[in-house]
């Protein structure tokens, strides 16, 4: 069960459910902080990994504790689990987003991607699911995310995705967590629309046989190309919370899909990070990252 006290587990998700804000990801892994450091005006990227992640953490530390990075617009953030290990400003930083900032802690625990195969990639093996979800436990995290993709709608591959990320979202459930279920859609995908109308049905069908009475998951969902397409996943009862992924689209882009999909609110990275430089002055940044957050939040309640 979740090492949380009961009063503070219902504060959080009192928090996810009705503040209207969104949730920043700041998860990125091995795979993808080279691009991150690159884009943020760090040049030559360390080749080792320690060095990397140092830096990384770096960034996410002035994010985080940037001013504008406040509960007034941001409800949750996800975090790598190397940062929930890390600390920010002296504290644990689960421990801080909340006790400082009220922003609640989320951590991604999948592994990367398999190869592709049926026009998906699904997760490869958690084998350390139970220490993950110990890790998160005691160091005071709400839920956890995970993520696969999905190219093209071939065969079962669109269901099978959806099936494995509901049997590890419902031993996640077991512990006391709450569950991010993310089966990302490429925007790039020549049938987007098509594998969205499998991935709705899919996910309708394993919260109403899966997904025990009176508990609820949370749906991380590319913003999809037909307006509206997911409405019933955000008023599902067994769904605390539906959140959109940006998948690579420009920041104005997302913005304005997302306020084409009421409901629901962002969970960006990419669109998140945009135009933030090492280079930046302290004020400089926050200003930035203040309009970046404003444009997110301000897409999600129009």
């Amino acid at each position: 069960m979740s090492g949380l006290p009961g009063e503070v587990v219902s504060e959080m998700r009192s928090v996810v459910e009705s503040s209207g804000g969104f949730l920043a990801a700041l998860d990125q892994s091995g795979g993808s902080s080279p691009t991150a450091l690159r884009n943020y005006g760090v040049d030559p990227v360390p080749e080792g990994d320690d060095e990397m992640f140092d830096l990384i953490h770096e960034m996410r530390s002035r994010i985080i504790t940037s001013p504008s990075f406040s509960s007034d617009q941001l409800a949750g953030a996800i975090l790598f689990e190397g940062t929930v290990r890390r600390e920010v400003a002296g504290r644990p930083t689960p421990e801080f987003l909340w006790q400082e900032k009220h922003i609640v802690p989320f951590m991604k625990v999948d592994k990367g991607l398999a190869d592709e195969e049926s026009g998906v990639q699904l997760m490869k093996p958690i084998t350390d699911l139970d220490e993950q979800l110990t890790l998160a436990n005691e160091r005071g995290v709400y839920g956890t995310k995970m993520r696969s993709v999905i190219k093209e709608p071939v065969g079962t591959g669109v269901a099978d995705n959806v099936a494995q990320q509901f049997e590890i979202g419902m031993q996640i459930l077991d512990r006391g967590l709450m569950p991010i279920i993310e089966p990302e859609v490429s925007i790039n995908s020549e049938g987007k629309d098509v594998a969205e109308g499998q991935l709705f049905d899919a996910c309708m069908e394993h919260l109403d046989s899966t997904v025990p009475d009176g508990s609820e998951v949370m749906l991380k969902l590319t913003l999809p190309t037909t307006d509206g397409r997911y409405r019933a996943l955000v008023d599902h009862p067994k769904v605390l919370k539906v959140v959109a992924l940006s998948g690579g689209y420009p920041i104005g882009q997302a913005c304005d899909l997302l306020g084409r999909n009421p409901g629901g609110v962002a969970s960006f990275s990419r669109a998140l990070l945009d135009g933030l430089l090492v280079t930046m002055s302290d004020d400089e940044f926050d200003r930035h990252l203040g309009g970046v957050i404003g444009t997110i939040h301000g897409a999600a309640v129009a």
